[in-house]
């Protein structure tokens, strides 16, 4: 299991966003965060699993909406 802790800029580079979609997303509570006095942490194991959960389902064909 991978514990360990990653900051704003360590995400950003990670998700291949920018800081400030990264802080646009922690502000939002849209991406699992940890605040501690005024910075970010993040728990790359729980960025992966949130990662996971993004996934978008596609129509296949033949199949209704």
């Amino acid at each position: 299991m991978d514990d360990r802790w990653m900051t704003v800029k360590d995400v950003a580079e990670y998700l291949q966003l920018s800081r400030d979609q990264i802080y646009h997303l922690a502000q939002q509570g849209r991406i699992p965060v940890s605040k501690i006095g005024y910075r970010w942490r993040f728990k790359k194991e729980k960025i992966d699993q949130w990662m996971d959960e993004q996934g978008v389902t596609q129509k296949q064909p033949g199949q209704q909406a």
